[in-house]
C-alpha cells in the first residue's frame, strides 16, 4: 500500500535510478535489488526510477511498471518512490500514472508536455488538468534542454498551488530563472535541483534537495554534501563538490546513464545493457570513468 505523501518528505537526496536491465531489456530484479542494497543506508531521502535517467521512452509500459513494482518491493518502506511520467501527451501520461500508482509509487514525477511546443498557458492548464485527475501527488519535471521549452516562473508560481502539486525537479540551468521560480513558489511546494553540477547553487538559492544521477553511484558524498549545506557549512559542502567535477565531466561525457552503467559493477550491479537507441560507452571514456570512482569509493568509505 503506498502512503501519500507531502512536499515537508521532499528533502534531501533522491537518487535518479539508471534502471538495470538484462539482455533482452527485461528489468533485472536482482540488479535492482543490489543497487538498491547499496543505496539504503547511505542517507537518500527516496528514489525517483523511470526519469531519463531510467531511459523511460525506451522501456515498454509493462517494464516501467515492473521497475517501479520492483522498487517499492526492495525499499524501505518509510522512503518515497516518486515515479518518472515522461509521456508528450495527457491521455497516454495519466494511464502511465494509474498504472505506476497501481505499481507501488507514492508520487508521480510529471513531464513538462513536448514535441508540440504548447504555450505558457498550454502548460498551465495540462498540469492543472494532470493534478485534478491525478492518483497520487504530482512533482513537475522541467528540463527544457530535452523539452525545448521552459515554464515561465509565474506559471509555476500558480502551480505549485494547487493542493496536488507538491514540488519540482529543477533542471533549467538558467540560475536567474531559478532565483525567480524559488521567489514565487507557495510554501508548500518543494524545489528540487535536477543538476548534479550546479546542485550546490541551486541548494544556497532555495532548494530543498536534489534528484541527483550519481548519487547511484556515491549516495554517501551526496547525502553528505547536503548534510553540510543545511547546516551551514558552505565550504566544505563546495570543497566536496569540486572534488566530484571530474567524476560529473566524465558520467556525462557522453549520453546518461551510458558511461555510468558500465562501472555500475564497482557498487555491486551486474546490469552494464542499455536500451536503444543508446549503445554501449565508449571504452577508453568507461576505463578513465573506472578510474575516477574507484579513488571516489575510497573516498566516500572513509565518510562517517
Amino acid at each position: 500500500m503506498t502512503t501519500r505523501i507531502t512536499s515537508e518528505q521532499l528533502r534531501g537526496i533522491f537518487p535518479a535510478l539508471a534502471t538495470p536491465v538484462t539482455a533482452d531489456g527485461q528489468i533485472d530484479t536482482q540488479a535492482v535489488r543490489a543497487l538498491l542494497d547499496h543505496l539504503q543506508g547511505s542517507g537518500i531521502s527516496g528514489t525517483v526510477p523511470l526519469g531519463g535517467t531510467g531511459e523511460y521512452g525506451a522501456l515498454s509500459r509493462t517494464e516501467r511498471a515492473r521497475m517501479v513494482a520492483a522498487v517499492r518491493e526492495h525499499q524501505s518502506a518509510d522512503l518515497p518512490v516518486l515515479a518518472g511520467v515522461l509521456d508528450p501527451g495527457y491521455h497516454d501520461a495519466i494511464a502511465s500514472g494509474q498504472a505506476l500508482a497501481d505499481a507501488g509509487a507514492d508520487a508521480l514525477m510529471v513531464l513538462t508536455p513536448y514535441y508540440t511546443t504548447p504555450s505558457q498557458q498550454g502548460i498551465r492548464d495540462y498540469f492543472l488538468r494532470y493534478a485534478d485527475a491525478s492518483p497520487l501527488p504530482v512533482v513537475i519535471y522541467e528540463i527544457p534542454y530535452r523539452t525545448r521549452i521552459s515554464i515561465a516562473p509565474e506559471v509555476l508560481h500558480e502551480l505549485s498551488r494547487h493542493e496536488n502539486i507538491i514540488g519540482m525537479k529543477a533542471c533549467n540551468t538558467d540560475m536567474y530563472h531559478f532565483l525567480k521560480v524559488v521567489k514565487g513558489v507557495d510554501a508548500s511546494f518543494a524545489v528540487l535541483s535536477g543538476e548534479d553540477t550546479i546542485f550546490p547553487a541551486q541548494m544556497l538559492c532555495g532548494a530543498q534537495g536534489g534528484i541527483i544521477v550519481t548519487a547511484n553511484l556515491l549516495p554517501k558524498t551526496w547525502t553528505r554534501m547536503y548534510a553540510l549545506l543545511t547546516s551551514g557549512q558552505t565550504q566544505e559542502a563546495l570543497a566536496l563538490h569540486q572534488e566530484l567535477i571530474g567524476l560529473l565531466d566524465l558520467a556525462f561525457a557522453e549520453t546518461n546513464p551510458g558511461p555510468m552503467k558500465s562501472v555500475w559493477d564497482l557498487v555491486g550491479v551486474q546490469a552494464p545493457h542499455l536500451l536503444a537507441p543508446l549503445v554501449d560507452c565508449n571504452p577508453e571514456l568507461s576505463a578513465r570513468l573506472r578510474q575516477v570512482l574507484t579513488a571516489q569509493l575510497q573516498a566516500e568509505h572513509a565518510l562517517a
